[in-house]
């Protein structure tokens, strides 16, 4: 039995779930997000709760396909209802970031600014030296974050970068000079 998998989704009073079709389609007050279920797992719906089965519990890769998919209808449901966000902080003389319409514009000691363009249904928030991405889809706000962060990783000397607020970036010692004799 898989853990995670047996555990009910509760489903909120402001949240409709569609299931047809091998598809689950969620919608509630911050949007809409649907998902195509994989062909060895299934979902019912009984009152407001949403309970995710395989055929055969004892087989290795149905119970993680399980655990998974419960996971991954629960995240639709806590982002259509609550949503999901990532702080990013930008470290260095300099560096900052401009929100212009949809794109986010990186000054971060290149010789250009990279532009960076919002996927549809994010939103970004810039203050001072912190960037917060967010959105319904988990995945989405993740992925993002993620490729905002690859313009410039924080470099482990200096602590200059884009890095997450929760991130810890690990410091090395400069080289020291060779005493003469």
């Amino acid at each position: 039995m898989s853990r995670i998998g047996k555990q009910p989704i509760a489903i909120p009073d402001s949240v409709t779930v569609t299931i047809a079709n091998g598809l689950v389609a969620v919608k509630g007050p911050k949007g809409e997000l649907s998902q195509q279920l994989h062909p060895l797992v299934s979902v019912a719906q009984t009152g407001s709760e949403l309970n995710v089965s395989v055929g055969n519990a004892n087989d290795k890769k149905q119970r993680s396909l399980w655990g998974l998919w419960r996971k991954l209808i629960a995240n639709m449901v806590t982002g259509v209802t609550e949503g999901f966000s990532k702080q990013l902080e930008i470290n260095g003389v300099g560096y900052k970031a401009v929100l212009q319409g949809d794109k986010l514009v990186i000054t971060v000691g290149y010789s250009h600014p990279v532009e960076y363009s919002l996927p549809e249904g994010l939103t970004a928030k810039v203050e001072k030296n912190l960037i917060t991405i967010s959105g319904a889809d988990k995945q989405l706000v993740g992925q993002a974050a993620a490729e905002i962060r690859s313009v410039r990783k924080p470099e482990p000397y200096k602590g200059k970068g884009i890095k997450y607020v929760t991130e810890i970036v690990r410091r090395k010692a400069g080289k020291t000079a060779a005493k003469g004799e």
